[in-house]
C-alpha cells in the first residue's frame, strides 16, 4: 500500500469522526501525489436541509481565488498585453484613491503583492450587472492612501478587485466569463461555478456561523456581492478541481491540451516579492498571488480563504508534487486543518506544520507606552490601553463589515510574544491567537501602525 492510498484510507474512516470533534457541519479533502488525486468528504451540506456532503460538492474557496484572478493577469503578460511593472492608470486611467498621487505609482505588481498602499477592505454592494466590478472600483475614491506604494505588505482585497477589473478591460469581457473561457475550459474543470447560478446546478454547501457555544447554524446570504468576485466572494468548487488547477501551476502551466500559462508565468508567481512580518498564518512571504511558507522541511505556497461561513485552505509543495486543500462550511475549521493537512504534509512530503502562535509562558509588555493608543480602519477599531497593575489591554470595535458578518465587541488582554509584536491572551472565534505587530513611528515615540495581517492607522494625535 503507497502513502497516499494509506492517506486515502485513513481520511475515509477519520474525516467522520473529525468533523464531530470540531463541530464543522461538512467538508471536502482532496489530496494529489505524483499525478494521483485521492478524495473524501463527510458531514452534511447545510444543517437546515440535511443534505449529505460528497466529493463532488461545491464549496466556497474564498480568498483563494486571488490565485486565479492572478493567473487570468499572467495570461495578458504572456501575451504581451500587461506589464506587470506599468502604473495601473495605464490600463485604468480612471483609477483613483484618496491620494492621487500615490495612486498614480502603483503598479499592476504592486496590486498582486498586497502592497499598493490603500486599505483593502471594501465591499461594496454595486448590483449584480456585469459592470459591477467597474462600478466598484469607481467607488475607490475615497479609501485611505495608507502607505507608499511598495513600502509594506498589508493584505488587501480590493487591491485584487482592481487587478479582475483589469484583467476584464483588456480581455473585453467580464470577470466570470474570463474564468470560464481561459481557465474552467482548458482545464477541464466540470465541478466548478462563478456565482450561485451554476453553483445551484450542483451540490453546494452553505456557511455556517455560531455565537457563544451554540451549534453551527446556516448564514442568510450564500457568498458576499459579485463586485467582490476577482477577491474571492464568489468562486466555488469541489476539491478535485481546484488540484486540478493546481497541477497546472505544478506542471510547468501545461493542461489537459496545451500550456495555459507560460512555465516563465508559473515561476514568477512563486518568487518571493515581500517579506512578511509575523503574522501568525499568512505566511513569510509573498509573490504574486501565492503566499509563501518557509517550514521544516521545505518551502509550501498556498492560499487560504474565508468566506461567510466558511474557510477554506490549499497547501503546495512544488519541489515534492504534493498538493492538498480542505474546504469546510462552517465550525472550528482550524483543528480539522492542523490535524489533516499536519499527517498529509508530513507523510507525503517531509514537512512539518508549524504550531500556531500561542502565549504560553508569555507575560505583559514591560514597557507599553509605545503600543498606547487608538488605531483604526474601516473595519476595525482598536484601542489599546494599559491598566493599574502594568496589563495591556486592546478594545476591538467592529466597523462597515465587520458588523455586517456579527463581529462583536471584544476586550482582551494583550501579552508580549516577540519584540514589538503583541498575542491575544485569549484566542478569538476561529482558536488563533493572531500577533498584533506595532511598526513605524509617529514621531513621537509611539508606532505608526498595528499589523494584523492588514494594517491599521494609528488615529490619535
Amino acid at each position: 500500500m503507497s502513502r497516499l492510498d494509506e492517506i486515502d484510507a485513513w481520511l475515509v474512516e477519520r474525516l467522520p469522526q473529525l468533523l464531530v470533534e470540531h463541530r464543522v457541519p461538512g467538508a471536502a479533502v482532496a489530496v494529489s501525489s505524483g499525478g494521483e488525486v485521492i478524495d473524501a468528504a463527510a458531514g452534511v451540506l447545510s444543517t437546515a436541509t440535511g443534505v449529505e456532503a460528497n466529493t463532488d460538492s461545491l464549496f466556497h474557496i474564498g480568498s483563494i481565488t486571488k490565485v486565479w484572478t492572478t493567473t487570468l493577469a499572467m495570461q495578458l503578460v504572456d501575451e504581451g498585453t500587461l506589464d506587470l511593472d506599468a502604473a495601473v492608470l495605464t490600463y485604468l486611467p480612471e483609477f483613483r484613491t484618496s491620494d492621487s498621487a500615490a495612486g498614480a505609482r502603483i503598479t499592476v505588481r504592486q496590486l498582486m503583492c498586497h502592497v499598493s498602499g490603500f486599505e483593502g477592505d471594501l465591499f461594496s454592494d454595486t448590483g449584480t450587472g456585469d459592470d459591477c466590478v467597474e462600478k466598484h472600483v469607481a467607488r475607490l475614491t475615497e479609501v485611505p492612501q495608507l502607505f507608499e506604494p511598495g513600502e509594506m505588505f498589508s493584505y488587501n482585497n480590493a487591491a485584487f478587485n482592481v487587478l479582475g477589473r483589469v484583467v476584464e478591460v483588456l480581455r473585453n469581457r467580464p470577470y466570470d466569463e474570463c474564468l470560464r473561457e481561459y481557465l474552467f475550459t482548458p482545464l477541464h474543470l466540470t465541478h466548478v461555478a462563478a456565482g450561485p447560478y451554476e453553483a445551484i446546478l450542483h451540490r453546494a454547501a452553505v456557511g455556517h456561523i455560531q455565537r457563544d457555544g451554540d451549534e453551527p447554524q446556516p448564514t442568510p446570504v450564500w457568498a458576499l456581492e459579485r463586485s467582490a468576485a476577482p477577491a474571492g466572494a464568489m468562486l466555488a468548487m469541489r476539491p478535485r478541481d481546484l488540484l486540478a488547477f493546481v497541477r497546472m501551476h505544478t506542471n510547468g502551466g501545461a493542461g489537459p491540451e496545451g500550456q495555459v500559462l507560460s512555465a516563465a508565468s508559473v515561476k514568477a508567481m512563486q518568487q518571493r516579492q515581500v517579506e512578511l512580518p509575523d503574522t501568525g498564518r499568512l505566511g513569510d512571504a509573498w509573490g504574486l498571488g501565492w503566499a509563501i511558507f518557509d517550514l521544516p522541511g521545505g518551502q509550501v505556497i498556498g492560499h487560504d480563504g474565508s468566506p461567510i461561513g466558511q474557510a477554506a485552505f490549499l497547501r503546495v509543495v512544488p519541489g515534492r508534487d504534493v498538493a492538498v486543500t480542505l474546504l469546510t462550511n462552517g465550525g472550528n475549521p482550524l483543528p480539522l486543518y492542523a490535524d489533516i493537512f499536519g499527517r498529509v504534509l508530513r507523510e507525503l512530503a517531509d514537512v512539518e506544520l508549524p504550531a500556531s502562535p500561542a502565549p504560553e509562558g508569555a507575560a505583559p509588555p514591560q514597557d507599553a507606552s509605545r503600543y498606547l493608543g487608538t488605531y483604526s480602519s474601516s473595519v476595525w477599531e482598536i484601542t489599546v490601553t494599559r491598566d493599574d497593575d502594568g496589563r495591556v489591554w486592546m478594545r476591538r470595535v467592529p466597523k462597515g463589515l465587520a458588523i455586517e458578518i456579527g463581529k462583536r465587541i471584544e476586550r482582551v488582554e494583550l501579552l508580549a510574544w516577540r519584540g514589538d509584536t503583541l498575542v491575544p491572551a485569549t484566542p478569538d472565534e476561529r482558536g488563533l491567537h493572531i500577533p498584533h505587530g506595532f511598526i513605524g513611528d509617529d514621531g513621537a515615540g509611539r508606532a505608526r501602525y498595528l499589523h494584523i495581517g492588514r494594517i491599521l492607522r494609528r488615529a490619535d494625535a
